[in-house]
């Protein structure tokens, strides 16, 4: 991975973890940024394993609301663990 697809990703993680703070509720700029890059992760692999798909042309804000999802589903389970 180069330098700019790594910023890209860290900046998409950012918004995603900043979107998904808005919907169940705090969190900094690190949290944003771990929640947004796990969310990534689990938000791929989530929509993949139900087989839904976004039906979003653009693919940076289908990425982003994709780990937005993903990173809702990492904040409940943090909170529910701890």
């Amino acid at each position: 991975m180069d330098a700019r697809a790594l910023i890209i990703f860290l900046i998409i993680g950012i918004v995603a973890g900043f979107l998904a703070s808005i919907v169940v509720g705090g969190g900094g700029l690190i949290q944003y940024l771990v929640s947004g890059v796990l969310g990534a992760f689990v938000g791929g692999w989530l929509l993949g394993a139900l087989g839904a798909s976004l039906g979003i042309s653009n693919p940076l804000i289908s990425q982003i609301v994709t780990s937005t999802i993903g990173a809702i589903v990492v904040v409940i389970i943090a909170r529910l663990i701890s």
